[in-house]
């Protein structure tokens, strides 16, 4: 079983805002980089370019918390909420009691570990 914690963040971007948008999401990527229990960060946008997914990889709960009350979370999530809405939130893996409260606090729904394969 793995410590890492998995987000897959949806999110819908409002019309006319995205390259707002995509200058908000380039900031917090270059703040989030300098985390180093941030494995992966990455923004996928749709083809129409109207929504986006974030994949975000954190080493352990510990690397979750410092990233959720980073400057990054506080200044960026504001901003990003300003110009898309969340559309989905998932959680994989523990949290931890800190991590699952701010979580769920902001409406995410988190998956237990049940079984697998990571190599």
């Amino acid at each position: 079983m793995s410590r890492q914690v998995l987000l897959n963040v949806g999110l819908t971007i409002h019309e006319g805002k995205l390259e707002a948008f995509q200058a908000i999401a380039r900031e917090m990527v270059e703040a989030t980089r300098k985390e180093p229990g941030a494995l992966r960060y990455e923004w996928y946008l749709s083809g129409d370019s109207k929504r986006c997914q974030v994949i975000e990889t954190y080493a352990d709960a510990n690397a979750l918390l410092a990233h959720l009350t980073s400057a990054t979370v506080r200044e960026g999530v504001p901003k990003i909420l300003a110009v898309a809405s969340v559309s989905a939130f998932q959680v994989c893996g523990d949290p931890g009691p800190e991590g699952r409260e701010i979580l769920t606090g902001i409406g995410a729904e988190i998956f237990s570990y049940s079984l697998g394969l990571n190599r």
